[in-house]
């Protein structure tokens, strides 16, 4: 079938299906029996017994699912076929997870039909799904860090010997044969304790060979993932479709999806609006599909045309075993952005500035004004803002409402007698989920059921309505949409614009590139470079961050 035959229309309709769906078929009751892994050290493709490279192994058509007054997913419909990796992309909110946790099991759809090896299926649940040859890798595996390798591979379902007890040997060899198919070098018998985050994702795949799941879903699999562990991904998918799996890829990383994936559904609001073979679409075409218009290359200008005095100034800060004495400044409207490789110290002179980490020397000024160590009282006080790495753990209360997490850093400002006024609150939401175009059920809804892209807005809210004179923000579209990430960039730049001083830890180099108007760079808990808009790139920034560049002078940006 060519490019012409897949592509669907912008509408959301699939293309017709030959002949009437075959009969219903729930297949949580087909679950298998494990009695030892059938042919795990050989291929499972075409040439092995399996399907031909090809031929649609599932196919979810028109599915439509309801949170109460939320509607997340409308026209949900996606083919995948044997031997290929699709793409599967969209904003936050576009409905890729719901339809994802379809294809998992976890929720059943309102609406639409699952059609599974020519089978139309119902699954009740993950267990069904997995019986369905379906297995879904999240972006964060949940292994049992005590249990080996094999252990958790084979949890629930260890092979049995005599008298009932886990044959060991058994599972061991299993687990051993599933990593030479992926020419991967992983032991059996080592503590999944320790493993890198690389190496997990690689047991929960081998877990899915070990169930003979066909279809594989991988839910932004390289977040966490250096550029090396990325490829050897990369290798491992390669391997799984040469076999006759097909693999679901979700990304907001539009340059690795035309590395690995031959062809792409986009989802925007809900419905399905393009499938189409990759080859000929360019990233411009994939972004106008998610957001339904252009996006610009880069916001104008960075932040501010004339930044003003110094509202930020670090000298000398050291904290042993972790960065030796970084000097800089952040001046009234302008972004400074710190870069440099994981590792490199950046996320921790971010926090020991706002005072949640202790620092053994030098000092923070605000303002002219020394900030007391080991202080984020004295940080806020001072009119630090500080959006953090990871939203969930440390920006958001999850189980809260929207409007208690916007409100939380103002409390004070929206209290009488010792309580909360719960309009004050409300209202103070409703404002700033309109300035930032936060999508939300109703406010009194729960923050977690908002979208990741949402979430973050929710963060910035929170500590935009502190009006801060200093906005920290450390890695402010990590796992968020293109159309979003725009949003957050230019919000960036009009804070600039309106005389907020910002420090942005970034490491997406074209981020970094297109919103700064400084760039430090960090390379092993020191200050390495400093490069103004107008001299950066790319090289040069990589060069600097992998010790190719000379060390910066103490006091960059003065």
């Amino acid at each position: 079938m060519g490019a012409g035959d897949r592509a669907r229309r912008d509408d959301g309709q699939p293309p017709d299906r030959a002949g009437s769906p075959p009969p219903s078929v729930d297949a949580a009751a087909n679950e298998p029996h494990h009695d030892g892994l059938a042919g795990a050290g050989q291929a499972s493709g075409a040439g092995a017994g399996g399907p031909a490279n090809g031929q649609v192994l599932l196919e979810l058509a028109h599915a439509a699912k309801s949170f109460g007054a939320v509607q997340a997913l409308i026209d949900g419909s996606v083919q995948l076929r044997s031997g290929e990796v699709q793409a599967l992309l969209g904003e936050n909110g576009a409905g890729k997870s719901t339809l994802v946790k379809i294809l998992a099991g976890v929720h059943r759809p309102d609406g639409g039909t699952l059609t599974v090896a020519g089978r139309e299926v119902t699954l009740h649940g993950p267990a069904a799904a997995r019986a369905a040859g379906i297995a879904v890798i999240y972006q964060e595996p949940t292994l049992f860090p005590d249990l080996t390798v094999a252990e958790n591979m084979f949890i629930g379902r260890q092979p049995l010997r005599g008298g009932r007890r886990i044959d060991r040997k058994t599972m061991h060899d299993e687990a051993a044969a599933i990593f030479r198919r992926l020419d991967l070098p992983l032991d059996p018998a080592r503590l999944a304790r320790g493993l890198s985050i690389a190496d997990q994702q690689v047991v929960e795949i081998g877990k899915a060979l070990s169930l003979d799941a066909r279809v594989i879903v991988m839910d932004e699999p390289t977040a966490a993932l250096s550029a090396a562990e990325v490829g050897r991904l990369f290798d491992v998918i390669r391997t799984l479709t040469a076999q006759g799996a097909a693999v679901l890829f979700i990304s907001h990383r539009l340059e690795e999806v035309f590395a690995v994936c031959q062809s792409v559904t986009v989802m925007r609001d809900g419905r399905h609006v393009l499938s189409s073979e990759l080859a000929g679409l360019t990233a411009k075409d994939l972004v106008r599909a998610m957001v339904g218009r252009e996006l610009a290359d880069r916001p104008a200008e960075g932040g501010g045309a004339a930044p003003g005095d110094p509202v930020l100034n670090v000298e000398r800060l050291t904290r042993e075993g972790v960065f030796t004495d970084i000097s800089f400044s952040v001046r009234a409207g302008e972004i400074v952005a710190l870069a440099g490789l994981v590792g490199s110290g950046r996320s921790e002179v971010a926090r020991a500035v706002f005072g949640i980490d202790r620092y053994d020397a030098g000092e923070v000024t605000v303002g002219g004004q020394r900030l007391k160590k080991a202080s984020p009282t004295s940080a806020m006080a001072a009119g630090i803002g500080f959006v953090p790495e990871d939203r969930r753990q440390q920006g958001l209360v999850m189980d809260m409402s929207v409007q208690q997490n916007v409100a939380l850093a103002s409390l004070r400002n929206l209290e009488k007698g010792g309580l909360v006024r719960a309009g004050a609150e409300r209202a103070m939401a409703s404002d700033w989920a309109a300035r930032l175009k936060i999508k939300y059920g109703r406010l009194t809804d729960p923050v977690s059921m908002l979208s990741g892209g949402n979430q973050q807005k929710v963060v910035l809210a929170k500590w935009l309505g502190r009006k801060p004179g200093l906005l920290i923000v450390d890695e402010p579209t990590r796992g968020i949409d293109v159309g979003t990430k725009a949003e957050v960039h230019q919000l960036l730049v009009d804070l600039a614009r309106g005389g907020v001083a910002v420090l942005m830890i970034s490491s997406e180099l074209p981020e970094v590139l297109g919103v700064s108007d400084r760039i430090l760079v960090m390379r092993e808990g020191e200050l390495v470079a400093e490069f103004s808009r107008a001299d950066a790139s790319a090289e040069s920034i990589m060069s600097a961050a992998m010790g190719q560049q000379e060390p910066a002078d103490h006091g960059a940006g003065r």
